[in-house]
């Protein structure tokens, strides 16, 4: 059994094989604790009482977003913006980025793999603004060519928003190439980071990122917390997402005056709890490591590929190389509905996820409507992978295909 599928309670109260972390992860008994702690020692509204227990909320909160700035190496912690999700923290850049500064005549590159919340908020940006949205298309295992690139990202390109590891596919996207490009044009580059934060090392100044933004429940935080992270001298330009409570500096009956980064961009009373599981996940990352989540994922991914290699009725979306999947692993299978591989494969409590995985225009090029996708993290192991597999093996049998 891997190690640290100890330290994940879910495990022992629910037994099952768990392989959607891709939609989410599983938390383990430090982040949960951690959520208690806040709630059983510092349960206050922080950044607005002067007395102890709202000072320590105060502080939780503050030392949470210095964890998440030294976690993806930014320059500033005034450059973390907490959000409840990937979804609002896209939004708040195509809101109070894309609105204020693309204009007619622009062009918005993003790609035809996104998750639908990395698609919708540029279409509404193209729409408003008279900007042109181009889509990328990638090669059967989720490169892009050169050819393609230099087709689409024209001297016109002035943001590009792309996904640095896809939901799907699990291919790892060439952010810092992506980045060179759009910056030469006096652009931004906006990276989802949803699918790849909780499973490799990222680095936004290393990436060239402008905004990166992703999910704490992703990463084994509570749900509820999220992460926009900005350039400053971005961040300082742009106005607010929201407007009301504590995103002040001063109010009068004609107007306001906007708090400082990164208060500005967190209207209301804020997620102080959810910021320190968020912290706590972040330790327990770290306490793991990337290279054993990688190698993890790794090793696991390819026996998969390996056993699905002998059924010519399975088929994976994305590379023949099972390391070039993050541990996402999407399939079909002939004659069989996604939806009635997870229905069958729930009933020996393995759990999958089945349809569009929110990227509706990646399945219609593609081709298909939908696909099973199974999805690994740092607590599976071989006896989860065997269980898998075993499952797989009577989906067509129960169907009525092998007899």
């Amino acid at each position: 059994m891997n190690k640290y599928k100890k330290d994940f309670p879910v495990f022992e109260n629910k037994p099952c094989v768990y392989l959607d972390s891709a939609a989410t992860a599983q938390r383990p008994s430090a982040v949960i604790e951690a959520e208690k702690y806040f709630y059983e020692n510092m349960n206050a509204n922080p950044l607005r009482g002067l007395y102890d227990l709202s000072m320590a909320a105060t502080d939780a909160y503050a030392e949470a977003r210095s964890c998440v700035r030294e976690f993806i190496n930014a320059s500033d912690d005034a450059e973390i913006i907490f959000t409840r999700n990937t979804t609002e923290s896209l939004n708040l850049v195509a809101y109070s980025y894309g609105l204020n500064f693309i204009h007619e005549g622009d062009e918005i590159v993003t790609t035809v793999m996104e998750h639908h919340s990395n698609m919708l908020p540029w279409q509404m940006v193209a729409e408003r603004t008279g900007a042109k949205l181009i889509y990328l298309e990638p090669e059967k295992d989720g490169t892009f060519s050169d050819e393609e690139l230099d087709r689409k990202i024209t001297d016109k390109c002035k943001l590009i928003s792309i996904a640095q590891v896809s939901n799907v596919l699990g291919c790892v996207n060439p952010i810092k190439k992506l980045a060179d490009r759009v910056h030469k044009n006096g652009g931004v580059i906006v990276v989802d980071g949803a699918q790849s934060v909780p499973h490799m090392r990222v680095d936004v100044q290393e990436l060239g990122a402008d905004f990166l933004a992703f999910s704490g429940h992703k990463l084994m935080a509570p749900f509820g917390i999220g992460v926009l992270y900005g350039k400053r001298d971005l961040l300082e330009k742009m106005p607010p997402f929201l407007t009301g409570g504590e995103m002040i500096e001063y109010v009068r009956l004609d107007g306001a005056t906007w708090a400082e980064l990164p208060h500005k961009f967190e209207a209301g009373t804020v997620n102080p709890a959810g910021a320190y599981g968020l912290k706590a996940s972040i330790e327990y990352l770290q306490s793991v490591g990337f290279d054993y989540i990688r190698e993890t994922e790794d090793r696991l991914t390819s026996m998969i590929f390996e056993e699905f290699k002998k059924f010519p009725y399975i088929h994976v979306c994305g590379s023949d190389d099972p390391l070039k999947h993050t541990g996402i692993v999407a399939f079909t299978i002939d004659g069989v509905h996604p939806h009635d591989i997870a229905s069958i494969l729930d009933a020996d409590k393995v759990d999958i996820r089945a349809g569009h995985h929110c990227a509706q225009p990646l399945m219609d090029f593609l081709g298909v409507g939908n696909t099973a996708r199974a999805s690994l993290y740092l607590y599976n192991d071989e006896d989860d992978v065997e269980s898998f597999l075993n499952s797989i093996k009577k989906v067509r049998k129960i169907m009525g295909f092998d007899k």
